[in-house]
């Protein structure tokens, strides 16, 4: 009998990639989406699953409903990657970061304490907790935490809500302490993706300009197809524990400018990107590199697509839309 996943945020940049991959192992994917909302299946169609996949009508700022979800399909895994996650808007958002990022959380694992105690739980944690949190350079499981904007926040309350529960009432619960995983279909709110987006519209001759904010930030950036592999895998593992996931290497937001406008075929990326201080943050983290020992020793895992292949493949991307479109 096939495995039963339901997959918060299956809408986003994360769930397709994620939908597909548990599909080609064979399970029954329940994709859970905010009931009187008009859902846009882009994402999945993109990876070529949206009729594989049954949808669930649920809201994590709806307890009930995902009480209802989980008594009605008693998955044997459940993947939290709901969430309010553009970090900029959660300073003017923070009360609605809070109400789905970290209460969420606690409604899910409660549903699943009361009815599915048996169900295995993933939830989508952050490089964002870490903050200021620094270990000579990079950041491990054993990090502190401390995070710079209310996303980051209602982050750590929902990391240790989950450690709470697997340790009060024995469920399986791990927590993934994802580091920036990008691909072609972020949002372009994000940092990335909106740089892919205005040099392929700058290069087909549909903009004349890019305005970013601080591009000092570094961030240690992979691919989302490959992140969702160590999704999976922590679930399959015999004991529940908590993983930091990246590649152990950083680049700054100005690298990323550069392959993107090189790749394009631009040169003297100065002269189209303007610093725009709307963009600014109030509480900026500086540098974030991940140390991923953990998951490569217990859950073999590895990164596959290079920062540079990643910023190739978007601005690729973003290309061929932008050309389809004209």
């Amino acid at each position: 009998m096939a495995k039963k996943a339901i997959v918060t945020g299956v809408l986003g940049q994360d769930g397709p990639y994620l939908a597909k991959l548990l599909l080609d192992k064979g399970y029954k994917v329940y994709g859970l989406i905010r009931r009187y909302s008009n859902p846009n299946f882009e994402n999945l169609e993109y990876v070529g699953v949206s009729k594989q996949i049954e949808f669930l009508q649920g809201d994590l700022t709806d307890e009930s409903s995902l009480y209802s979800a989980i008594k009605t399909v008693l998955p044997d895994e459940v993947y939290n990657l709901a969430a309010q996650s553009f970090v900029g808007a959660s300073w003017d958002q923070a009360k609605f970061t809070t109400e789905v990022n970290a209460l969420g959380v606690l409604y899910l694992l409660n549903a699943i304490k009361f009815f599915s105690p048996a169900t295995k739980f993933y939830q989508a944690s952050t490089s964002e907790m870490f903050g200021l949190g620094n270990d000579n350079g990079r950041q491990d499981e054993k990090t502190a935490f401390h995070p710079r904007s209310p996303y980051g926040v209602s982050k750590v309350y929902a990391y240790w809500m989950t450690v709470n529960y697997r340790e009060s009432y024995r469920l399986f619960a791990a927590n993934g302490i994802l580091f920036n995983h990008e691909s072609p279909i972020r949002g372009r709110q994000f940092v990335t993706r909106k740089i892919t987006d205005g040099v392929a519209r700058i290069k087909l001759g549909l903009a004349n300009e890019l305005r970013l904010g601080n591009l000092k930030s570094k961030r240690d950036w992979g691919f989302a197809g490959d992140y969702v592999e160590a999704m999976h895998l922590m679930l399959q593992q015999d004991k529940p524990d908590d993983y930091v996931v990246g590649t152990g290497e950083n680049h700054s937001v100005e690298e990323f400018v550069k392959i993107a406008f090189d790749h394009a075929g631009i040169k003297d990326w100065q002269n189209y990107v303007k610093i725009d201080p709307r963009f600014l943050r109030p509480a900026e983290v500086p540098d974030l590199k991940a140390n991923p020992a953990k998951a490569k020793k217990v859950l073999k895992w590895e990164p596959k697509v290079s920062f540079e292949e990643l910023v190739r493949m978007m601005v690729d991307a973003d290309l061929k839309r932008l050309k389809e479109q004209k």
